[in-house]
């Protein structure tokens, strides 16, 4: 069927107004990052001064009152500035589905056909499951943290792997790709989250540890034992998805190429990815592993995901190469 044209510009708007729209988003959590406590603790050094600068007790239980009541403003005006940024966020979150939904509608098939909407797809799943961590733990003011690899990817797949709308390739005709497609992106995309939260455990947990290491950022950052609930509950949410997905992978292979693994290399590493997700799983629920060496497992199992997208997609060739298609 022919290219919707007009649908198909207006898919690539509604990217870049999304990508815009992310943009400024972290601008305001950064701001709130930067002095969400920062207000709050100079009004309290305030306070502290004052208090001690005066003797009556009527005067200072005035000037507690109104240092408090200064305390409250900075707090209300830095919070403001995160629900602005969670605004922007979800508007961010629209645009980014209308991209994906156009293109599909312009091309008349499924929207997971080349890595330009794939990284389309992973980017939106991982916002979306950001969102609702946040609606679930007190982690609003950590959100520049997980939208600046999400610009980062819609800039690189928007630029350097951008694929003009069009019909997929023959092999890529099948239901399958619709099943096991989908569930690797939405797999994949959630893993995202919980790669940057162990990461940010692995800082906090080090300043715990020395109070001298991440000075600067750790302090700001949630406590270990949210960072890594974070971590672990997205985690177990993505890896029966992925799971899903490399087991839709196989059918696949098995119907289009003859046989159900083949150990092509986005096979093997996909498989390896999953390994490594599963011995974290395991840990945690056999061994007790809730620190740093959790963390370190997840990471690294995160870092296998992102080579996975990028080196074996872009750089190997194997059955799975189409042309750069995930």
């Amino acid at each position: 069927m022919p290219v919707n044209e007009t649908l198909s510009q207006y898919s690539d708007w509604s990217y870049t107004t999304s990508v815009v729209v992310y943009v400024l988003a972290m601008i305001f959590f950064l701001v709130e990052q930067a002095f969400g406590k920062r207000g709050v603790q100079a009004a309290e050094r305030t306070r502290q001064k004052e208090f001690a600068g005066v003797g009556g007790g009527s005067t200072a239980t005035a000037s507690t009152s109104d240092t408090a009541t200064g305390a409250r403003q900075a707090r209300t005006r830095t919070e403001r500035i995160g629900r602005m940024g969670v605004a922007l966020t979800v508007l961010g979150v629209g645009l980014h589905l209308a991209a994906l939904v156009l293109r599909g509608l312009a091309t008349s098939r499924f929207p997971l056909g080349n890595m330009y909407e794939y990284i389309t797809a992973i980017t939106l799943v991982t916002v979306v499951a950001w969102l609702v961590m946040m609606a679930r733990h007190p982690i609003r003011h950590l959100s520049s943290f997980v939208l600046l690899p999400v610009v980062i990817l819609m800039f690189v797949g928007g630029t350097l792997l951008y694929a003009v709308a069009a019909p997929v390739q023959p092999a890529l005709q099948s239901y399958w790709l619709v099943i096991h497609v989908t569930a690797a992106a939405v797999g994949s995309g959630i893993f995202l989250v919980p790669g940057v939260a162990s990461i940010l455990y692995l800082i906090r947990s080090a300043y715990d540890r020395d109070p001298v290491k991440f000075g600067k950022l750790a302090p700001k950052l949630p406590s270990a034992d949210v960072l890594d609930r974070v971590a672990y509950r997205t985690t177990v949410f993505a890896f029966p998805v992925f799971t899903f997905g490399i087991l839709c992978g196989a059918v696949w292979a098995e119907a289009a190429w003859g046989r159900f693994w083949g150990w092509d290399p986005k096979e093997t590493v996909a498989f390896v990815a999953w390994v490594i997700y599963a011995a974290y799983l395991h840990s945690r629920a056999t061994a007790g592993w809730r620190g740093t060496r959790a963390a370190t497992i997840n990471v690294v199992g995160f870092a296998a995901t992102v080579f996975n997208l990028f080196f074996v997609n872009l750089v190997s060739t194997g059955l799975h190469s189409y042309a750069g298609v995930g």
